[in-house]
């Protein structure tokens, strides 16, 4: 979705109505039980008028607005006349921001992609204002807040900046008639199509969509709200057979022809004076907005960035009751409805998880600040669209997962709704998940279909950990790392912590724990934990004292450091951290190896248990090659855990006021336990997770998928980027260091034996070697780019890495000394299929190095 940042000016410090007071607000009039829709007009025009035809100006309001029309009044008064739908815009909210969201009420059939295009789904968001034009016209214009000056002084950039960030006019409408506001007619522009109130450009192409259908779609009803605005509308697109991309998501569907949407747009008035914002901290994970303030820096700019979070302050009444460390219940809590779509089994837990962030806000001073309730029954005023209401949308979707996003106010970071998007599938990754990660361990995972208890639960965590997002809450990859590994298999250690301090952490469950520690669920499920209530505390604490988020910088910096210094449990370790060995998901413990090798336990167990458990009547074998291939997944998972600490380099934000240093390599002594271990339990063919017995059942090669495995892992391992942090960390520590020649050394003495023992090498050790040679090739002797048309030539572009690093030189100085190796390992080969393979990987490696 388009993300707006705001220039904001002074002019914008009014006053406006709280949530509540928009939730309490009137009584809306009658609505109109006329079932004629609005069509679409052949060709909505910029100016509101259709046609270009002339314009009539104003009439008075009481021929504009007779007593035919029916009104409702709310933020705008909303008059339906004569099938046209006019907006009466009050002065006091002509140049106030509004807030657009738009989303999917009703899928088209066939029209979604991969994991867009359900009822639900947000497509768009911007803001907007309503401004007064010359000549009895409203402007509609698009505002941006990336840029912000506040100092008006001869010395500020206020006007500078106001000069340089004219907003631009999205739409220009007569004014029809003025009362207490200016009147206009939105009929043509809401019937017709445009990115500001339907579908963004990027949603579109995502789905294929192209041109509108304006007989085919129309205008459903438009209500208004004390606080908001929703109208309702059928639009028809012709979909093409492709559709683009969105950032890490597939293009539209294979279908064509016309796709019907029916679709929610939400006007939701923005507060006059914006919310104090709280500024972004890297040492406690938020999500985060931002601008570029020209007053912060006297001699230059710098880049703003405030964490997104809910506005919560207590009553008036209870202001000093607060102050005393009282908990009190806040002015707005943050309420969740459940979609009457779910079933009605899984609502108990998905309130559950909502519910069980109480805690969490209890030390942020505020009891009650958090909780669902099920979606109000026969009240036509409530929809799950609407944006006045936070909403865990239940999806009909074969897709396994769930989300949690949220739409916020981009002057303040204001959380301003959320509607959680929950896909029915997740319940089979779920399954999947606990049964390879905790059947070992739990009798009742043992089974295709779970429970309902041990399912409800599962999607209780689940539950919590999206809500987490909504609340602001980034993924903390790093907080299993806080917790000793040992301190997993301790009963009464770990049911009483949990087995990582956050629920926002990719940890699933406790792997590492064995059959003969006794331990329960609830030292095996995630759980709301010590992480997870410090930042909502720091991020909720209510500071009147501060008057500005500049004014809290030297309060939050203190409390920050003496609350990391006094409990490592806090510690935030980001998901975009691709050097850092405790910042990854799926692993748990502070060290992967250790856990990796628990974990391998653990499934051996499971891979002999899964042919028994993955037997369901009258079906064939797909469970079981569903689950078999799991397994390797799960085991895959644990070869990356412990690769990444070889060049690893990690990274601890701090403040100057912090001593010690911000960036660390992981120590030699780490980093070759981590060889060892790939030796031993990758390189060294485990020979466990081969099981033939399988293939002809599941139609799966286990050996390929492991020769595959073990590739990818020694490429990671000979990367360039990967021998250059070894390089940087030999430069800086010196023999303390473990040096790239050191670590290609190692990985060869593993992956190579045969050489120097002349025995014979088995079918699965020469994929492997195989493997290794095409991945080193693959580096010392790239494959050149493909051919480009530029300009109507074919021009042969450049590909390779880096011609200035040392890297590629030492690849190729160990390629050679490989290859020697091999030719002389082959004249004394003891048998044919030996010798023959490493006459093939030697020649691959010559032809590599020779080719010019």
């Amino acid at each position: 979705m388009r993300k707006t940042i705001l220039l904001m000016s002074a002019g914008l410090m009014l006053a406006t109505a709280s949530i509540a007071q928009r939730k309490k607000g009137p009584a809306p009039q009658p609505a109109d039980t006329s079932k004629k829709p609005v069509m679409a007009p052949p060709a909505p025009g910029m100016m509101g008028r259709p046609g270009g035809a002339p314009k009539a100006g104003p009439k008075p309001y009481g021929e504009v607005i007779t007593s035919k029309a029916t009104t409702r009044k709310g933020m705008f008064i909303v008059h339906k006349q004569d099938d046209r739908y006019l907006f009466e815009i009050p002065d006091s909210l002509i140049g106030r921001d509004v807030l657009v969201v738009s989303r999917i009420s009703k899928s088209a059939t066939g029209g979604r992609a991969q994991m867009m295009g359900y009822g639900g789904d947000q497509i768009n968001e911007t803001v907007i204002r309503f401004e007064k034009g010359p000549d009895d016209k409203i402007f509609l214009k698009t505002i941006s807040y990336t840029e912000l000056s506040t100092d008006s002084s001869e010395n500020g950039m206020y006007r500078s900046v106001i000069n340089s960030n004219l907003q631009p006019i999205a739409a220009v409408f007569d004014v029809k008639a003025y009362n207490k506001g200016a009147v206009i007619d939105l009929t043509d522009y809401i019937a017709g199509d445009n990115d500001i109130f339907f579908f963004e450009a990027n949603a579109k192409r995502a789905l294929g969509l192209s041109a509108m259908t304006p007989p085919a779609s129309y205008i459903t009803e438009v209500k208004s709200f004390p606080g908001n605005v929703e109208i309702k509308t059928v639009k028809t697109y012709t979909k093409s057979s492709g559709g683009g991309m969105l950032p890490g998501m597939m293009g539209g569907g294979g279908s064509t022809g016309p796709a019907t949407f029916e679709l929610n747009t939400s006007l939701v008035l923005l507060p006059a004076v914006p919310m104090k914002a709280r500024h972004y901290d890297d040492r406690v994970g938020y999500f985060a907005t931002g601008y570029t303030d020209f007053d912060a820096n006297p001699q230059g700019v710098k880049k703003i960035s405030m964490i997104t979070r809910w506005k919560l302050e207590p009553k008036p009444e209870d202001v000093e009751k607060y102050k005393r460390g009282e908990l009190v219940e806040p002015q707005n809590p943050i309420v969740y409805y459940i979609d009457p779509a779910t079933p009605k089994k899984w609502v108990p837990f998905l309130i559950a998880g909502v519910n069980d962030w109480q805690v969490a806000f209890e030390k942020a001073g505020f009891k009650n600040a958090i909780y669902a309730l099920e979606a109000p029954k026969n009240d036509s005023t409530w929809s799950v669209e609407d944006a006045r209401h936070n909403v865990i949308v239940y999806k009909p979707s074969d897709i396994p997962n769930a989300s949690g996003p949220h739409v916020h106010d981009p002057r303040s970071g204001e959380i301003m709704e959320t509607h959680v998007n929950w896909y029915h599938n997740v319940m089979n990754l779920l399954r999947n998940w606990y049964m390879i990660q905790a059947a070992a361990v739990d009798p009742k995972a043992r089974k295709m279909q779970f429970d309902d208890e041990l399912m409800g639960q599962l999607i209780r965590f689940v539950s919590s950990h999206e809500v987490g997002h909504t609340l602001g809450l980034r993924h903390n990859f790093g907080s299993s790392s806080t917790v000793p590994v040992e301190n997993l298999r301790n009963k009464a250690w770990v049911e009483a912590n949990g087995h990582t301090p956050s629920i926002m952490d990719y940890a699933r469950f406790n792997y590492v724990a064995q059959p003969e520690d006794g331990i329960s669920e609830k030292g095996i499920f995630p759980r709301i934990g010590d992480y997870d209530i410090w930042a909502i505390e720091w991020g909720y604490k209510w500071k009147p004292e501060f008057k500005t988020a500049a004014e809290e910088t030297t309060w939050s910096n203190k409390w920050i450091i003496e609350r990391l210094k006094a409990n490592n449990r806090l510690f935030f370790g980001t998901e975009m951290d691709r050097d850092d060995p405790r910042c990854q998901n799926e692993d748990l413990g502070d060290n992967a190896m250790k856990a990796s090798a628990y974990g391998i336990k653990n499934l051996k167990r499971v891979l002999a248990g899964i042919p028994e458990w993955s037997k369901e009547p009258n079906e064939g074998y797909d469970n079981l090659a569903t689950l078999y291939k799991e397994v390797v997944g799960q085991y895959s998972r644990y070869m990356g855990h412990v690769t990444k600490n070889i060049g690893g380099i990690e990274t601890t934000p701090k403040s100057i006021e912090q001593p010690g240093a911000v960036y660390e390599f992981t120590s030699k002594a780490r980093q070759k336990e981590a060889m060892a271990f790939l030796q031993e339990q990758l390189f060294t063919t485990p020979s466990w997770l081969l099981d033939y017995k399988l293939m002809p059942i599941i139609g799966v090669n286990p050996g390929t998928q492991l020769a595959g495995l073990q590739a990818q892992v020694a490429a990671r391992l000979m990367n360039p980027s990967t021998l250059g942090k070894l390089d940087l960390f030999e430069q800086t520590k010196g023999s303390a260091a473990y040096t790239s020649t050191e670590m290609l050394s190692d990985l060869k003495k593993g992956i190579w034996s045969e050489l120097a023992t002349r025995k014979a090498i088995d079918p699965q050790r020469r994929m492997l070697q195989k493997g290794y040679v095409d991945a080193l090739i693959a580096i010392v002797a790239p494959a050149p780019a493909p051919a480009q048309n530029i300009g109507g030539m074919q021009v042969q572009m450049s590909g390779g890495g880096s011609k200035i690093s040392d890297a590629t030189s030492l690849l190729k100085g160990h390629a050679r000394s490989l290859m020697a190796e091999i030719k002389a390992a082959a004249a004394a080969a003891p048998n044919q299929a030996t010798r023959l393979h490493l006459q093939d990987v030697a020649g691959r490696l010559s032809d590599a190095l020779d080719k010019k």
